[in-house]
């Protein structure tokens, strides 16, 4: 109670202010008078007005300016007193700032009792064509404001169809209303009395703590799962020496009663001492006839490994990585984008790749979070070329990791920015690829396969796979791979199905092409969708297994093995156990089906018969399997 009385005073005066600033006026009276009443005093440092005099002077100048038509008054004010964040950041007053050009370039026009003075107009115009060619740049790609860039080139506005709206009698007096409305918002906000200030910083910090213990929790899961691995596999190891010494101790008994230990047997049982990866060659290539052979090897393999010390890089400025990336020019964009790249795919695996893509995940450096309209991201939508490529390649490489693909799928933001690039290059440049690259790589986590299914992606991979020899190997193997991965929902088989005929044009021709690495996602694609009936009928009527058993006759013992079972598949009448998956099965996980196709990704069917599997790593243009950009 003490405590409460010490500070009694400062509490209410919080109060009062937020009840002025909220301009609940009746409230506010009523707590003045019980105050009063009960001689409860107000704190003086914080009953001051929020209404703030210069801010009122610059809002009637500001308004005085914008009637009279004087330009040059107008914007010095507004410069000096609209801060340049809010200027340069804020959707609202790019709009409004665009608009309020537009207002003193045609003043004369609608305000000159006869004809306007040349001069004036002429320097007025040319004061707008200079804002359209710099500042006003950003809008040029906004629909609303496309016409208007077309102004100061028109020789006689007024009688023009496209801005005969900005003549009306009702545009001046609606754009000035939008003005004071701006200037009542921005003014207000920046008088926010202490008691929301005190709460919006809790809230954040709070914010901030619950996503510093969600990322910590995040790694604690993984390196729990990292150390399970490790026990079972020591475990296993624990079990399997029990076991030979069981044995051995057996063949020493039995040598006390005369029984020899032939070198087969001993060759059987090194070689279960040893990993798997040795086993072949070590009963292929060791003596164990020679004595001292076998106990040479395994105290060989129990010498200690020396790691490699590798030291951390040095932590970055994150902030003004990322205001660079957003205002600075597009040599400087592109050099820092490579350098980040760079930074992440140069790193050594392990501790070192996993703090720096630690590093940039915790400080957003993608702006995955960020509602601002001007964000790293955007610059996939920038119009130089060497930008746009250079972001690709950064978001491909963040793809290329499981980490990396958590941080960009944590919303659809990331997937709907990298389909729109995708259909709006027109031709197979390497941002294309990028893109596609990062699209194949999320295509193994499943809410991302769902929204990509849903937004069209399988019609636009078998428009460009209609004329593969057009692509470049990179994008033929990647596209054929992610509609693999996109035909193994049941969504992706009934997507496919409207256009069966196509479908399976596309894949029979694609059976045919001389890269022969695509083979294995093809007959994948191609068993997946064939579990539908409709499109087995359709596949029937072109003479689907003419076309497959030419195929047959080429190739090799693993295609043959798989064409087999998508002829199986075509003459089936009923679906295969297993071959649809629930679409209610546990959550995605980044785990990749093996080579053998023994294990399947998580959450995901896969091709029953173990042929192709969902590529995490593609094989790119070079040949090589990796998960990053070539």
């Amino acid at each position: 109670m003490v405590d409460v009385l010490a500070h009694e005073s400062e509490l209410l005066g919080l109060v009062k202010e937020y009840l002025d600033f909220a301009e609940f006026e009746d409230t506010l009276k009523t707590f003045l008078k019980e105050c009063k009443i009960k001689g409860k005093p107000l704190s003086k440092s914080t009953c001051g007005s929020l209404r703030d005099p210069k801010s009122l002077k610059f809002q009637r100048d500001l308004l005085a300016a914008f009637d009279s038509g004087d330009q040059k008054v107008f914007f010095r004010l507004w410069e000096e007193h609209i801060p340049r964040p809010i200027r340069d950041g804020d959707s609202l007053a790019q709009k409004l700032e665009f608009y309020l050009h537009i207002h003193f370039a045609i003043y004369l026009l609608k305000h000159s009792a006869g004809r306007p003075d040349k001069e004036d107009l002429d320097e007025r115009i040319s004061y707008f064509k200079t804002y359209l060619e710099t500042k006003g740049a950003a809008l040029s790609q906004t629909t609303e404001f496309l016409p208007f860039y077309a102004l100061p080139f028109v020789p006689n506005p007024m009688v023009h169809p496209s801005f005969k709206e900005l003549f009306q009698d009702s545009w001046t007096p609606e754009l000035k209303l939008k003005l004071e409305k701006f200037l009542a918002l921005m003014f207000k906000a920046s008088n926010t009395p202490k008691l929301l200030t005190l709460y919006k910083e809790n809230g954040q910090s709070n914010k901030d703590m619950l996503q510093q213990l969600h990322q910590q929790l995040v790694e604690a899961e993984r390196r729990s799962m990292t150390y399970l691995k490790r026990y079972n596999r020591i475990q296993a190891d624990y079990h399997n020496l029990i076991g030979v010494t069981a044995e051995l101790v057996d063949s020493l008994e039995a040598t006390v009663s005369g029984k020899m230990i032939t070198p087969e047997y001993l060759q059987s049982v090194c070689v279960r001492l040893f990993s798997n990866q040795m086993r072949q060659s070590l009963a292929r290539s060791v003596d164990f006839t020679r004595p001292g052979t076998a106990s040479t090897m395994l105290r060989a393999s129990l010498a200690p490994v020396k790691l490699k010390d590798v030291p951390l890089l040095p932590s970055l400025d994150y902030e003004k990585l990322k205001k660079d990336l957003v205002l600075g020019s597009d040599r400087l964009k592109a050099f820092l984008l490579q350098a980040l790249r760079w930074r992440l795919t140069t790193s050594h695996p392990g501790e070192q790749r996993e703090t720096v893509l630690q590093a940039y995940i915790s400080n957003d450096l993608l702006d995955c979070h960020s509602p601002s309209q001007r964000s790293v991201l955007q610059l996939l939508q920038s119009k130089s070329e060497v930008v746009r490529q250079y972001t690709a390649r950064l978001i491909n490489a963040f793809a290329s990791l499981a980490e990396g693909r958590r941080y960009l799928a944590q919303s659809t933001k990331v997937l709907r920015m990298l389909e729109e690039r995708l259909k709006e290059e027109d031709k197979d440049v390497v941002a294309r690829e990028n893109v596609l690259g990062a699209l194949q790589k999320f295509s193994l986590r499943r809410p991302l396969q769902t929204a990509m299914i849903q937004d069209g992606l399988i019609f636009w991979l078998i428009d460009i796979l209609k004329e593969p020899d057009c692509l470049s190997d990179y994008t033929l193997e990647y596209s054929v791979a992610l509609l693999m991965n996109l035909c193994l929902r049941s969504a992706g088989k009934n997507m496919c199905a409207k256009v069966a005929g196509l479908v399976l044009k596309v894949l029979s021709d694609l059976l045919g092409h001389e890269n022969h690495e695509i083979q294995p996602y093809v007959n994948g694609a191609l068993y997946s969708i064939l579990s539908i009936p409709s499109i087995r009928e359709e596949a029937r009527a072109m003479g689907m297994e003419d076309i497959l058993r030419c195929f047959i006759k080429e190739g090799n013992a693993e295609m043959i093995r798989q064409i087999e079972f998508i002829i199986k598949q075509l003459n089936s009448e009923e679906l295969l156990d297993g071959v649809l998956e629930s679409d209610d099965d546990e959550d995605e996980d980044d785990e990749i089906m093996t080579n053998t196709g023994k294990a399947r990704r998580k959450g995901t069917a896969g091709v029953q018969w173990g042929g192709p599997e969902p590529l995490r790593r593609p094989v790119t243009p070079s040949g090589h399997r990796t998960g990053y950009p070539a």
